[in-house]
């Protein structure tokens, strides 16, 4: 699983999971890092246009619909362009 450094991931509830399940590999993402945001935005948008407003009559016909959305969305897609405009914004460390 990649996972984001939010400590909720790394509580003793969590370290017990992983004893208990060691098939289960926790990656996490750098700290402050922007990708994961990304996919989770682009998935937060996948459940808004497609399955909180869909009817489904099977697995098959979301996977179809899922699938449709993917290959409109490919066709307009552009890449993120990251910067700061206002560095007084920037994060800093101690």
């Amino acid at each position: 699983m990649i996972l984001d450094n939010f400590s909720a991931h790394k509580t003793n509830l969590v370290k017990q999971f992983l004893v208990e399940h060691a098939n289960v590999t926790l990656h996490f993402t750098p700290t402050y890092s922007s990708w994961l945001n990304q996919v989770e935005s682009w998935f937060s948008e996948l459940q808004r246009d497609v399955i909180d407003r869909g009817i489904f009559t099977s697995v098959a016909d979301l996977r179809r619909k899922i699938i449709r959305y993917i290959r409109l969305y490919q066709k307009t897609v552009k890449p993120f362009k990251w910067k700061y405009s206002d560095a007084r914004k920037s994060i800093h460390t101690c």
